[in-house]
């Protein structure tokens, strides 16, 4: 089972904003920081995005939009039906992060992986990670605002402005520059992903400090945080199913139907974390707790499956086919005849 060792380092950063919070002064550097390594991040993905990859990509278009729909239409539905498990099982903190989380976009380096080991449609995964990305930074905020409201960080014209400047507008910026510094990020991405990190971390112990700082942790039980777990392995399993059975249904190959479960399935921590400190503001600590708890469990359960794929792969590779040797067989005593 693999822990991902980010995961440790997120955990590490919540526990360091428990013991050494920000306040004052030191809190409003955090939150200035922060919000530059949000603007920042979001350029950096506005770089990294090949436009020609992408529009390649569309070619394979039946499939993205499966990706696209499962992860904007199927989850934030599963989403909505867990309103009725308010205030039993969630508390209603807990509810808007966990709605939050059926609404950001799917992962991107994590679906290839496991595509790839289970022999998937890797291309396909690519572009699907892609064009979930890109759609999700205008659907995401869009979705939030609409299903959220006003309980879920206050959306407003000023909110919705500061979506647009820290999100929207570094990512086009990035885009817009990336023809004369795509090859600096292409040859420096091992440097720059671990920017990417530290910035994810700045904006989980900002969070996280607000929160304990508000003393919104007092209204999370260990009972509470055990219900939410398994809320969230019902959403994943549901999805896992539905991608995998759809994509039979829907009539697509094996290959494809893999790129389809492990796209379709999953949500984007990195590109969750940045949202949720624009959205939620001062709230975010509860609002990203969710995201955090299905990541770990996605990779997880994912590895599981992608290796159990790779085997059946190897299984049907390696299985006798004897048509097809009674074919060759045949073929040759006709030519040696």
């Amino acid at each position: 089972m693999p822990i991902d060792p980010y995961i440790l380092l997120l955990l590490g950063t919540v526990g360091l904003a428990a013991l050494i919070p920000a306040r004052g002064s030191a809190a409003d550097v955090a939150s200035g920081a922060s919000t530059a390594a949000v603007a920042l991040l979001f350029f950096l993905y506005g770089a990294r995005l090949s436009t020609r990859e992408a529009l390649d990509g569309l070619r394979h278009w039946r499939l993205h939009v499966t990706v696209l729909a499962c992860t904007f239409l199927v989850f934030p539905l599963l989403g909505l039906a867990a309103r009725g498990l308010v205030p039993v099982i969630l508390t209603h903190p807990l509810y808007q992060g966990l709605l939050f989380l059926t609404l950001v976009p799917s992962t991107v380096q994590s679906s290839i992986a496991f595509t790839s080991m289970a022999r998937g449609n890797v291309p396909a995964a690519i572009c699907a990670g892609s064009f979930s990305s890109l759609v999700g930074i205008v659907v995401t905020p869009l979705l939030a605002a609409s299903l959220l409201g006003g309980s879920g960080g206050g959306f407003s014209a000023d909110s919705l402005l500061k979506i647009v400047l820290q999100l929207l507008v570094p990512f086009l910026a990035g885009q817009l520059l990336r023809r004369w510094i795509g090859g600096f990020v292409t040859r420096h991405k091992r440097v720059l992903g671990l920017v990417d990190r530290g910035s994810i971390l700045l904006v989980v112990y900002t969070a996280f400090s607000a929160g304990v700082v508000q003393g919104i942790w007092h209204q999370v039980s260990p009972a509470r945080l055990g219900g939410l777990v398994v809320v969230e392995a019902v959403i994943l399993a549901v999805m896992l199913l539905l991608t995998w059975y759809g994509g039979k249904a829907l009539r697509f190959g094996r290959a494809d139907r893999i790129a389809i479960q492990f796209a379709g399935s999953k949500k984007s921590l990195a590109a969750g974390l940045p949202m949720a400190s624009v959205l939620f503001g001062a709230q975010a600590a509860l609002a990203v707790l969710p995201l955090m708890l299905f990541h770990q469990m996605q990779l997880i359960v994912c590895a599981v499956i992608a290796k159990r794929r790779a085997r059946e792969a190897a299984a049907e590779v390696s299985a006798p086919q004897p048509a097809a040797a009674s074919r060759t067989a045949a073929g040759t005593g006709t030519r040696s005849g």
